[in-house]
């Protein structure tokens, strides 16, 4: 069975310190498991966005020292990539290396929200009816 044990950084968001020194990121250890495992070790590189869902498990062991730790993981259920390939040539080559006001904005949104579909699409090549 193919584990793949990873950590994600995620960003927290509105929280500088005085003088920018202060860590900014979370860093979650993630576990994948099985195909899922292999897919992260394939695909996956520092620097990617990626959307993660999965549940948490806590543990604790005693270290070499004789101290007890525990940790934290996240058993990840899903995986994915965040950013479509193209949006992240069109960035450098890396997936979301830019920071997120700096991604284009949607050119053809309507004011709900929803995006219009563009001519020549078929009917039959869309999820739903």
């Amino acid at each position: 069975m193919a584990i793949a044990r990873y950590t994600l950084a995620v960003d927290r968001r509105g929280r500088r310190g005085q003088d920018g020194g202060e860590q900014t990121a979370d860093f979650i250890n993630c576990v994948a498991f099985d195909r899922a495992g292999e897919f992260a070790e394939k695909y996956f590189r520092q620097g990617m966005r990626v959307l993660v869902s999965g549940r948490l498990q806590t543990g604790s062991y005693v270290n070499k020292e004789g101290q007890k730790v525990y940790t934290t993981e996240v058993i990840l259920d899903d995986q994915e990539f965040a950013d479509s390939k193209g949006a992240a040539s069109d960035m450098g080559g890396g997936y979301g290396q830019s920071a997120p006001s700096q991604r284009p904005a949607p050119t053809s949104a309507i004011g709900d929200g929803f995006m219009n579909i563009p001519d020549g699409v078929e009917d039959e090549g869309l999820p739903f009816n």
